[in-house]
């Protein structure tokens, strides 16, 4: 289970696949189809449909929809303040990065299920196949940072200063903006997730 969490509180829940996980870090799969969780509000809207300054006056519930989109093959490098991902078109054509400004992901695993919860930082990065890049939702990210007692983001130039980090690697075409995974195709007979059973576990005290 991927889990994107704020506050102690579950915001979604992405089942993957895991397709390697070793020194580098943890690759996973995000298949078309996938039954995912969302955090809501009652009437059904999600954060993004309304502004911030409504959405933290809501009352929230978890409301399970599928992933509509071509699939999504996601890197999450450990002990780092990003993830990466791959982005393909309906052909599974290779159509350029997406870096996801985040907290650490945090491992967990009850026995039946198993995951990491990291905490979406708002601000991204959107890269193209010849690794020219733009910053994506700045002003999402700033409307957020004027409520610090409902926002999850304690550093906001934290965040900015691990997205040049990370530009600095784009443009150097390092590792993983080096072609790795580019041409990577899922094996057919994988079929699209569903949360398993401990899918909503407690959200763990991040030290």
């Amino acid at each position: 289970m991927h889990r994107n969490v704020r506050h102690h509180r579950i915001g979604w829940v992405r089942p993957v696949r895991v397709v390697s996980d070793d020194e580098r870090g943890l690759l996973v799969w995000l298949d078309r189809g996938t039954r995912v969780i969302n955090e809501v509000a009652a009437d059904g809207r999600g954060m993004r449909a309304m502004p911030f300054s409504e959405w933290v006056g809501q009352d929230y519930r978890l409301a399970e929809t599928v992933w509509q989109g071509p699939g999504v093959l996601k890197f999450i490098p450990p002990g780092e303040s990003h993830s990466v991902w791959w982005f393909r078109d309906d052909h599974g054509r290779f159509t350029g990065w997406y870096v996801n400004l985040e907290a650490p992901a945090i491992r967990w695993d009850d026995g039946t299920a198993a995951g990491v919860d990291m905490v979406d930082q708002d601000l991204d990065i959107v890269v193209a196949p010849d690794r020219t890049w733009r910053w994506k939702d700045e002003d999402e990210f700033a409307e957020r940072l004027a409520f610090p007692d409902h926002y999850w983001v304690p550093d906001a130039a934290a965040v900015w200063a691990e997205g040049k980090r990370v530009i600095e690697r784009i443009e150097a075409g390092e590792f993983p903006f080096d072609g790795t995974w580019t041409d990577f195709a899922p094996d057919p007979s994988w079929k699209p997730g569903a949360p398993a059973p401990g899918w909503d576990r407690p959200v763990l005290e991040r030290p």
